[in-house]
């Protein structure tokens, strides 16, 4: 079954279909038709389900209905995959189509990337397949804001591919405070989702830091969100503080209750009332009840 980071991949290259034409040309040197135009096609080359003929993203060159160019998607985490598989999307794909076929296969790790770069012998006599990958080491480590900001698609992959390197974090964070609200938000999701784990730590880290520019309504809500979390955990400490500070000895059910409030205005509320209460339990009972049961 896929994972998280193969879908979040593959929809990023759906959302943009020229990023796929981009790595092809400007990383890896791959001939293409010179032609903008690409669009994505359904990914299953015959009538029948088949997991075989079914690719996980395919695109053509040129006018829809005459294209001139296939290129096969394939996202590769590890190498369980039989490389000839590769080979009969090309081949469907040429047979369907009738026309020139590339397939890229894009890794997250280099050793797989080294896997599916080796040439494959189909059986079929005559015909031995050749993918193109990209995998880290061709992938550009983009610490320029501008230059992400330029390209998210891409600084996306960068972050997945050299997120170990924090200026590359740093600058596609910077860069989401460039983007739009709707923007911003989807691609911070594909790299977090991308990435291994210690790089979603830095990506956190970077993002939940309160000196980091807060420009965008995307940067507001993830920094004040992390604002917000901040000044409640300090007030129920206030709250904990004033408690035993008086003396009194707090149950295990009511500092669990306090420490896990996230709600400021309820925290305020529970620390003007421990100031004058008779019992830690007070804190969650008006005044007007303290009063009458205090007549009992």
């Amino acid at each position: 079954m896929p994972s998280p980071s193969h879908d979040a991949l593959v929809q990023l290259f759906s959302d943009r279909p020229q990023l796929v034409t981009e790595i092809l040309r400007d990383l890896i040197h791959a001939q293409l038709p010179d032609t903008a135009i690409i669009q994505e096609e359904e990914r299953t080359f015959n009538t029948r389900i088949s997991e075989d003929i079914e690719p996980d993203l395919v695109f053509t060159m040129g006018p829809k209905q005459s294209p001139v160019h296939v290129i096969i998607g394939e996202v590769q985490q590890d190498n369980r995959k039989d490389a000839k598989q590769l080979a009969r999307y090309a081949a469907a794909a040429w047979l369907m189509l009738k026309c020139d076929v590339t397939v890229l296969v894009v890794c997250p790790h280099q050793s797989v990337a080294d896997h599916y770069a080796k040439p494959v012998q189909s059986g079929l006599n005559g015909y031995r397949f050749q993918a193109r990958v990209a995998g880290p080491r061709d992938i550009p480590a983009i610490i320029d804001p501008q230059e992400a900001a330029a390209d998210l698609p891409l600084a996306v992959m960068s972050v997945m591919t050299q997120g170990n390197d924090r200026k590359v974090v740093e600058a596609f964070a910077a860069a989401l405070n460039t983007a739009s609200d709707e923007h911003a938000t989807k691609y911070y999701e594909y790299a977090y989702s991308m990435s291994g784990p210690e790089t979603q730590k830095l990506l956190e880290e970077i993002m939940a830091s309160t000196a980091w520019p807060v420009h965008s309504p995307f940067a507001r809500e993830h920094f004040g969100r992390g604002r917000e979390e901040g000044k409640a955990e300090e007030a129920a400490k206030s709250v904990l503080l004033v408690l035993q500070a008086r003396g009194f000895d707090i149950p295990d059910d009511t500092r669990t209750m306090i420490t896990t409030c996230t709600d400021l205005t309820q925290l305020h509320t529970w620390l003007t009332r421990a100031a004058t209460a008779h019992t830690p339990q007070d804190l969650f009972t008006e005044p007007n009840q303290q009063h009458h049961q205090g007549d009992h």
